[in-house]
């Protein structure tokens, strides 16, 4: 039974870090697409609190229930897909955490733009290229560490 609770967390808090993840990151391009600084102002503000509300939270029990399941399971810690996702796990942590500082900063500098009544500052532009190149390898990372979690691959 505590094993199913645990693996039951780890999937549910792994879909509340994809979903969250992809959601906030969706909403905040077609906010930044749209160019209008009030509109992407609001919609940081939200990204920034969701980050730290469901995605900040779930990247910790990750890890902790990960851990739990491969040692309750048995699984070899050297195992390719249990590597494999660590590597990754850890490959995409590194690029969420720059990806908080950007969205913080972003989300000033869409906010100064709606106050002052202009476009966003060309600052704003070279932060966001950086939050979408971050994005990219975090998103694919947490996508192949999902599929491997279900299918558990004995040829990786």
């Amino acid at each position: 039974m505590e094993y199913l609770v645990i693996k039951w967390l780890h999937v549910l808090s792994s879909t509340v870090l994809f979903g969250t993840g992809i959601g906030s990151a969706f909403y905040l391009l077609t906010a930044v697409l749209g160019r209008n600084p009030a509109v992407v102002a609001h919609v940081c503000r939200w990204v920034v609190r969701a980050d730290w509300l469901f995605t900040a939270t779930t990247a910790v029990v990750q890890p902790a229930t990960g851990w739990w399941l491969v040692q309750r399971a048995g699984w070899p810690w050297a195992s390719g897909w249990v590597a494999a996702s660590i590597g990754l796990y850890v490959l995409a942590v590194g690029c969420w955490l720059p990806v908080l500082w950007l969205q913080l900063h972003l989300r000033y500098l869409a906010a100064q733009a709606a106050n002052e009544g202009t476009a966003l500052p060309p600052r704003f532009w070279q932060l966001f290229r950086w939050w979408f190149a971050l994005g990219v390898p975090a998103f694919a990372a947490f996508l192949a560490i999902f599929w491997w979690m279900v299918s558990k691959p004995a040829s990786l």
